[in-house]
């Protein structure tokens, strides 16, 4: 069924707040694919729980099966419709488009709270990162970058693993989350659980209204949205890794000598590794 047909057809039994939102999604669908829950709800004056509500009424398991199922009933774009395309132009398109990532990560960063991020960091007894799918591969580069410079860091894809770390967690350490969407399950559980008990929370999003921001001491915020149809696109994953170089530089900064030492031994700790 079409999304507006299945809108249609359940319209007459919702409450009002729900057809504010069906209302909201039937006029804006271009747009909607790219926003949080929270934006959503913002967007239509309602609650979170109203537009649960709503994706749930109109047959969908939650908010990111409904945004799946939006996305894909949208016409599919068309970069040049007079005519086909040059064998160079998608090259040309996607090398602006990322450029464009960077411009718009660099815009959005609040330097009040990346020096936040910084001094976190810097005084952590240990350091957490948290993510899932496209995310835990950034926190798994972010982990080796630390360790580049001589922070210790952790990082790890198993659920289990990142539970049990969550929960052993302490004052003094820093849970890092990191969520294009901001609304991930199992890394919002996480940093809640790590927050419960006493440890600072940095989380970096495309979303500044998202349930990861409700969570977070400190929030970065990075560029490259990406619709349901394009999870862990490279654009998003550049402006991650530009803010963990941000953070990485900052650390820098503050102790020139003792980073470089720790640069050269971690680089001979692998050169014989290296044909």
């Amino acid at each position: 069924m079409e999304m507006n047909d299945r809108i249609n057809t359940y319209y007459p039994s919702m409450t009002k707040s729900e057809q504010k939102v069906a209302r909201c999604v039937r006029d804006n669908p271009d747009n909607i694919i790219y926003f949080s829950v929270t934006e959503l709800a913002d967007f239509a004056g309602t609650g979170e729980t109203t537009v649960m509500r709503f994706c749930r009424k109109i047959g969908f398991k939650g908010y990111q099966d409904f945004k799946l199922m939006l996305a894909q009933g949208l016409p599919k774009r068309q970069n040049q419709p007079d005519g086909e395309q040059g064998e160079d132009d998608y090259a040309d398109h996607l090398y602006a488009s990322m450029v464009g990532v960077l411009q718009s990560s660099l815009g959005m960063l609040d330097r009040s709270q990346l020096e936040q991020a910084v001094k976190c960091l810097d005084s952590a007894r240990h350091v957490q990162f948290f993510g899932v799918g496209s995310s835990g591969i950034t926190a798994m580069d972010a982990k080796n970058r630390f360790l580049r410079i001589g922070r210790r860091a952790e990082a790890n894809s198993d659920s289990h693993i990142q539970s049990m770390m969550a929960v052993t967690m302490g004052e003094g350490d820093v849970a890092f989350g990191i969520s294009v969407s901001g609304s991930t399950l199992d890394t919002n559980d996480m940093l809640m659980k790590a927050k419960q008990n006493g440890a600072k929370v940095i989380a970096m999003t495309n979303y500044a209204k998202s349930p990861i921001a409700s969570i977070a001491d400190i929030l970065l915020l990075t560029a490259g949205k990406e619709s349901p149809l394009e999870g862990g696109s490279v654009g998003a994953k550049i402006s991650q890794l530009f803010i963990i170089d941000l953070l990485c530089q900052g650390l820098e900064r503050e102790h020139g000598e003792e980073t470089k030492k720790m640069k050269e031994l971690t680089a001979r700790a692998v050169i014989d590794r290296i044909y």
